[in-house]
């Protein structure tokens, strides 16, 4: 594992959080890719003391943001050639209508665009490894989710469980979309759901607004150190190398929805969603 280099994204908290340290400790070098460098700066100190690691390092990138995505990418490229590991774990959920610098809803603006973009810049870095792994947390609430083509960002009414939904089952199909593309390739695409966790998935980013309540939730749901066991385990697990397209739940293969099923629809999205971050994926 000492060879290996991972970015994991929304890593200043979290089950984010967690898998940095986990994968640090089995030797990994991680990027830590983190919207607020103040509390980037933080959740690098913690990550060093648990692991008494020193090839943790911190990445400032802001998912809500295209240009802030192509600065960070490009600053990766400066430094680096390959990229073995890629965990999209970053989420957001917004009890209002809110948007993303530019101007999708936020949801699916950070859950799924921008990992779309983000993870589609690096390809080519994911493919000069031997063993490229892409691991995108999704949720059971994909199940629920339906892609809206006429109105994707709630402009006609706006609500936080179908936005959520949306932007889960967005995750999978873009999972399915990109395991496809890559075929054939060292890299493989697997999501996940990680189990009902107390994080701060749902704390407004900037106002904090959603702790207290949080808080109160926490006897009740997985610890993030638990949520972030599968997607430890589909970053460096021998036993899923070359499998790709699938989805898992305590590290096992579990059943997606039929509209995640839809090949139709996994195109039409993965056609959408270049047009909407403009950028044209190319094998």
């Amino acid at each position: 594992m000492e060879k290996k280099l991972a970015i994991v994204t929304g890593a200043n908290s979290g089950m984010g959080l967690a898998t940095v340290i986990s994968l640090a400790k089995k030797g990994v070098h991680v990027i830590m890719l983190c919207r607020n460098e103040e509390k980037g700066k933080k959740a690098l100190l913690t990550a060093r003391e648990e692991t008494k690691s020193n090839n943790l390092e911190l990445m400032i990138c802001d998912l809500g943001s295209i240009e802030s995505i192509h600065r960070s990418v490009n600053t990766f490229k400066e430094n680096y050639d390959t990229l073995d590991l890629l965990i999209n774990n970053a989420g957001v959920v917004t009890l209002k209508h809110q948007e993303t610098k530019d101007g999708f809803e936020s949801m699916l603006g950070v859950n799924h665009l921008g990992h779309f973009l983000l993870t589609t810049l690096l390809i080519d870095e994911l493919k000069r490894s031997e063993d490229g792994r892409v691991v995108i947390v999704s949720s059971g609430a994909h199940k629920w989710g339906k892609i809206d083509f006429i109105d994707p960002y709630f402009h006609n009414g706006f609500n936080v469980i179908k936005g959520y939904g949306r932007s889960k089952l967005a995750n999978v199909l873009f999972m399915k979309g990109l395991a496809n593309r890559m075929a054939g390739t060292s890299v493989s695409v697997n999501a996940l759901h990680p189990g009902a966790v107390a994080t701060n998935i749902g704390v407004d980013r900037d106002t904090g607004f959603g702790k207290r309540f949080i808080k109160l939730l926490v006897p009740f749901f997985r610890t993030p150190e638990k949520g972030a066991q599968t997607a430890v385990f589909l970053a460096v697990s021998e036993s899923v190398k070359g499998i790709s397209g699938s989805y898992f739940y305590n590290e096992k293969e579990a059943p997606i929805s039929k509209l995640a099923q839809n090949d139709e629809l996994v195109e039409l999205f993965w056609k959408w969603s270049e047009q909407q971050v403009d950028f044209k994926f190319e094998k």
